[in-house]
């Protein structure tokens, strides 16, 4: 396809970086414009802004799990075309070395570093999370359970957990069916998840259990493998005309801005809300990886696409990095007023995010990501997936 590139004989999607930067933005501005100055808080420009336009940006989450699950999919299906079997161990490295050095140290920070520094600014730890389940990757669990942790910093890795849970049991249910039959287990996840939202109709459940979560990678996982298998979806997305994408984006423009007022308003709605806004979210990708009539590619946003690359170290470190900000700017008195809380803090917080993000990016996480090369599949001459910074 003309919308990927092979440098080298390594596939990797140019159009998905600037993206999973754009989905980083949404989760920072829904976590951002945080104060406990009712002056602020009723105030009409503050609430259009944190509530009637950015209250959905947690909707960036749930991109996240749909572009992993077609990016996964995507590359265990031209694994076991290339080899006819998956290199479980391999994949699993490859996801530790990607993963595990920066989450380790966020779950350091947040459990032995911040408590300290809490201590020292005058206040009392009170921590209930569970380090155990962080440790394990059970993080979303705790959450569910025992509400936000203390270190507030802590929280955004429940999706880190989620995700995975997913790495560890996809190619173990791959590797026992043949591509063609690749559907099957994905349908039948997605079909599990939308029967768990049915029988657990509650909010925080739908949000960050990870059988309603899965549905999202399910979905992004069908479409890889519909991409992969066949030719007439391939060539329908191909040939996409201009006023069907420009519907997508409509339709995904409506869902972040009204999705409480029309998606969660009956119980069927709030059951099929997040496979209906996960499948929108995939047409998005699809559109954006193949599409001949796309109105504007995100590789041409040089910028987002470089920082797209370190978008996982930006998304760890953000409410770190936004709590930080917001104790400096109330020491400073400059926390009292709308543009205070709205322009200056987040400036400065997403400023200081992408620079701790690209230390992150060089120091801690590019060392590891070398090694990813030892564990990559394929045979000599055969393509291979490559995702820049992932």
């Amino acid at each position: 396809m003309p919308t990927s590139s092979e440098p080298n004989n390594k596939l990797y999607f140019e159009n998905l970086d600037g993206l999973r930067f754009f989905c980083f933005l949404s989760v920072f501005f829904f976590h951002s414009f945080v104060t406990d100055d009712p002056a602020i808080t009723q105030a009409p420009s503050y609430h259009f802004i944190r509530v009637s336009l950015l209250g959905n940006g947690f909707l960036g989450v749930n991109f996240f799990f749909v572009l992993s699950g077609f990016l996964i999919t995507y590359l265990l299906i031209k694994e076991k075309m290339a080899n006819n079997f998956i290199n479980i161990p391999n994949f699993w490295m490859r996801r530790v070395l990607r993963i595990w050095p920066l989450y380790f140290v966020c779950v350091f920070y947040g459990f032995v570093i911040f408590p300290f520094i809490k201590t020292f600014a005058g206040g009392v730890p009170n921590e209930t999370a569970n380090p155990w389940l962080y440790l394990s990757f059970l993080s979303n669990f705790d959450t569910i359970h025992h509400g936000l942790p203390d270190a507030l910093g802590l929280s955004v890795l429940w999706s880190v957990a989620v995700e995975e849970q997913f790495y560890l049991t996809w190619p173990l249910i791959l590797f026992f069916f043949s591509v063609k039959k690749f559907w099957m287990p994905l349908c039948f996840i997605l079909a599990g998840s939308v029967v768990f939202r049915a029988i657990y109709d509650v909010p925080i459940l739908h949000e960050l259990h990870t059988l309603s979560c899965i549905g999202d990678m399910a979905i992004g996982g069908l479409g890889a493998w519909l991409m992969l298998q066949s030719t007439s979806f391939k060539n329908r997305i191909y040939n996409l005309p201009k006023q069907a994408i420009f519907f997508i984006y409509i339709l995904f423009a409506f869902v972040f801005l009204f999705r409480d007022e029309f998606m969660l308003s009956n119980f069927w709605l709030r059951v099929l809300e997040r496979p209906i806004i996960s499948g929108i979210m995939l047409c998005i990708i699809l559109e954006q990886c193949f599409a001949k009539n796309s109105f504007y590619k995100m590789a041409r946003f040089k910028w987002a696409s470089r920082l797209g690359i370190i978008t996982y170290g930006l998304y760890c470190i953000q409410v770190f990095v936004i709590s930080i900000t917001r104790g400096l700017t109330k020491i400073a008195g400059l926390n009292k007023q709308v543009w205070q809380v709205v322009f200056l803090e987040t400036t400065v917080s997403l400023l200081i995010s992408i620079g701790v993000g690209l230390i992150s990016y060089r120091f801690l996480e590019a060392p590891f990501l070398r090694l990813k090369d030892k564990f990559q599949y394929g045979k000599k001459g055969t393509a291979q997936i490559k995702k820049p910074g992932s």
